[in-house]
């Protein structure tokens, strides 16, 4: 564990600019973990890295049962990709001329 061993939630808050007894609140699941900020999240991992462990943000915000943030674009994709599926094939035509007409420049004069 290199740096790490003999740290203390403590230190983690410290560095991390997180104050212990709402790290602690996480660490123990009495404080909801789906509002802490994905920049705090960040911070712990760097400190983590710092400190000789190796962790990547996919892996920690999973351990805190959090997605990682980012692009939404492949979310929002599966979620048209399976609204388009649930529709009859009529309507599943109507959508796509909609998406076309969408991309069709402005003739708005």
């Amino acid at each position: 564990m290199g740096e790490s061993q003999g740290r203390t939630q403590k230190d983690l808050a410290a560095a991390a600019d997180i104050s212990y007894p709402t790290l602690n609140a996480w660490m123990n699941r009495t404080r909801d973990t789906s509002r802490v900020d994905p920049e705090r999240l960040r911070a712990m991992v760097e400190v983590f890295r710092r400190w000789g462990v190796r962790t990547t943000p996919r892996e920690f915000f999973a351990s805190a049962g959090r997605p990682v943030p980012g692009s939404s674009g492949d979310k929002c994709e599966a979620q048209l990709l399976k609204s388009y599926r649930q529709l009859s094939e009529s309507r599943q035509r109507a959508l796509v001329k909609n998406a076309e007409a969408m991309l069709q420049p402005s003739r708005i004069s």
